[in-house]
């Protein structure tokens, strides 16, 4: 089954990896390797449900016109190109701390595609920069990224919002600008350009409009009150999922458009983590993984190792399946520890363009828009910037 995730083809066939990993479910489940109770107490409803909030709120915020006139507002201001680039890196930056990446690529590669377009800039600077700044920004939050989630609610962190906006809230910045600096290497004629105001869009769907932003104050207030907490309720933590619960109960209780966002959810995203759970479950049960890696739990504890395998394994079994994996060997590592698996597995995105679901999004909505970003295009900045992340986090986190 891994090796089918690692080449996601068989024959003529391009498979999914949501795919592969609800067959294989289904197969050991069937197979008996692991009894049906014992696979629906392997599932984490927790994060399923928070999951399930995030793309409510995701789908109305884009579906309403919310992300596209705020972030036109933002990016076609005019001025310079270094503040252009730098908008698109912190303003995608900021917004996957809080929101699902794929949502972030789908709105944003049309978006900053129309202002490429009307500033005569090469379109491929900003598809980059759009592309590297939802995977650099991820890192950061605890909800930024489906690995980061699997840690904040298995890995055992007391705070997670905490420790992670504590931890690696100020190399993500660092990393952020290494972005901007490798990119303005790149395109140095494209940066002497002088840009002029993109007039904004007007807001498609304002009831709707209203109704996600009420949620998404809500829930980043709720984020807030965690971090800065302590976040207590009759003596009781605010759960992740009550965090998305928050955000999405405005869509769903006074949107006419509730089923069309439930339709919209990313379904085959919540059947993966199933599945996942499920499998992940079964391969513990064997005890393969256990005799696989090394019988020294050094590298249990060591942040270069963890970031360094982080990066190059996820490209062989993807971050998730990988993240779920290492979890239960690491779970009772030190949180420096399990940030810098967060940082690693996250960072792999940027290396290629396979690397991370939201880079072959944008590259996909790019060609159907008659434009390319191509692999090498990836790996020539791609590269460099892993390395320099790679070694920015571990300073942080040794």
């Amino acid at each position: 089954m891994l090796l089918a995730v690692a080449f996601r083809r068989v024959g003529g066939l391009r498979l999914r990896i949501w795919q592969i990993f609800v067959a294989g479910a289904a197969v050991v489940v069937a197979a008996g390797t692991i009894p049906l109770r014992a696979a629906l107490d392997a599932v984490d409803w927790n994060v399923l449900g928070f999951l399930f909030g995030v793309f409510v709120l995701g789908e109305g915020l884009a579906r309403s016109g919310v992300l596209e006139s705020v972030s036109l507002r933002v990016l076609g201001r005019g001025g310079s190109v270094d503040r252009l680039v730098l908008a698109v890196l912190f303003g995608s930056g900021c917004a996957s701390a809080l929101l699902m990446n794929d949502t972030l690529a789908v709105v944003g590669t049309p978006l900053v595609l129309g202002i490429a377009r009307r500033q005569n800039l090469p379109p491929v600077l900003l598809l980059l920069a759009l592309a590297f700044g939802i995977t650099i920004g991820s890192v950061t939050s605890p909800i930024g990224n489906p690995q980061n989630l699997l840690i904040a609610l298995q890995g055992g962190l007391a705070e997670p919002f905490r420790a992670f906006f504590a931890a690696l809230a100020p190399p993500t910045l660092a990393c952020l600008l290494v972005a901007w600096v490798l990119l303005r290497a790149r395109f140095a004629d494209a940066f002497r350009q002088v840009l002029v105001p993109v007039p904004g869009e007007p807001i498609r769907d304002p009831v709707l409009a209203r109704l996600a932003i009420a949620g998404a104050f809500a829930m980043v207030a709720l984020i807030v009150l965690r971090v800065l907490g302590p976040a207590w309720i009759d003596g009781w933590p605010i759960p992740l999922w009550a965090v998305a619960a928050v955000g999405c109960a405005p869509l769903l209780a006074g949107s006419r458009e509730r089923m069309l966002l439930v339709r919209r959810v990313d379904w085959p995203t919540l059947a993966f983590f199933a599945a996942l759970f499920v499998l992940m479950r079964a391969v513990w049960d064997t005890g393969a993984v256990q005799s696989w890696l090394p019988a020294d739990a050094a590298w249990q504890q060591d942040p270069a190792m963890l970031i360094g395998g982080g990066i190059l394994l996820s490209q062989l079994l993807s971050n998730v399946p990988l993240v779920a994996l290492l979890l239960p060997l690491i779970s009772g590592a030190s949180e420096p520890a399990l940030l810098a698996l967060a940082a690693g597995s996250t960072l792999a995105g940027n290396l290629t363009l396979v690397g991370a679901a939201s880079n072959v999004i944008i590259a996909q909505a790019a060609e159907r828009d008659g434009e390319h970003l191509g692999f090498w295009q990836f790996l020539v900045i791609g590269a460099p910037l892993t390395l320099l992340c790679a070694l920015v986090y571990w300073a942080f986190l040794a």
